[in-house]
């Protein structure tokens, strides 16, 4: 049996990336004279794109230049800054083991997604890595995840999208895919339970068993 496409939501899901995204949001902010929001502040912020992010922390009209500013500072900090989240690694091993092709859509660039998988040695898991652009929008519109169903020849019932957040399963359903969701991000539980994704996970680690059971 063709094994379906696994499509990872990068923040929350693989990595534990907030002090990064902290550290270059406070640079930004810093440098438009502001007060920069705190940790958990920031966790709650996170997920819905780099331009959405800067709007809410700095305004519509300061947004532009806050981009340009995070954009400056989060190259030299995103390694650094940000960790593979516990059973991320042997997961991934697990997948790729038994077949399952695998992919990233993240509202994070590209770029950027691809510099730090390569950095923590897990990047060679995934067949493509898909960020926003001027072509793509970010999440939750389906763009990312059409991309991705097309170029590796699946239809939508033969992809599994994985996330931590609502945004990721609408944007799984935006696009006729099943969403898996696991609390592992800035969202609980709780939060996520009314959602009715079609798996809800307490670790990463329990995904290949599920993904076996689902098939």
């Amino acid at each position: 049996m063709t094994k379906p496409v696994v499509v990872f939501d990068l923040d929350g899901t693989l990595i534990d990336g907030y002090t990064a995204i902290g550290e270059a949001l406070t640079y930004a902010m810093t440098g438009l004279g502001l007060e920069p929001p705190s940790n958990a502040r920031v966790r709650s912020m996170v997920g819905h794109g780099l331009e959405v992010l800067l709007e809410e922390a700095v305004g519509a009209e300061r947004a532009p230049e806050g981009v340009r500013l995070f954009r400056e500072r989060y190259p030299e900090v995103a390694v650094e800054g940000s960790h593979l989240l516990p059973r991320v690694a042997e997961t991934l091993a697990v997948l790729a083991r038994e077949g399952f092709p695998m992919a990233l859509a993240s509202n994070k660039p590209a770029r950027f997604s691809r510099m730090i998988l390569e950095a923590k040695g897990v990047a060679a898991y995934f067949r493509q890595i898909e960020g926003p652009d001027d072509e793509t929008p970010t999440k939750p519109h389906p763009a990312m995840l059409r991309k991705i169903l097309e170029r590796q020849g699946r239809e939508p019932g033969a992809a599994v999208a994985v996330g931590d957040m609502e945004v990721d399963a609408e944007f799984a359903r935006a696009a006729g895919c099943r969403v898996v969701l696991i609390p592992s991000g800035s969202r609980t539980r709780e939060e996520l339970a009314p959602l009715g994704a079609d798996g809800f996970l307490d670790d990463i680690g329990e995904l290949p068993g599920w993904l076996e059971r689902a098939l």
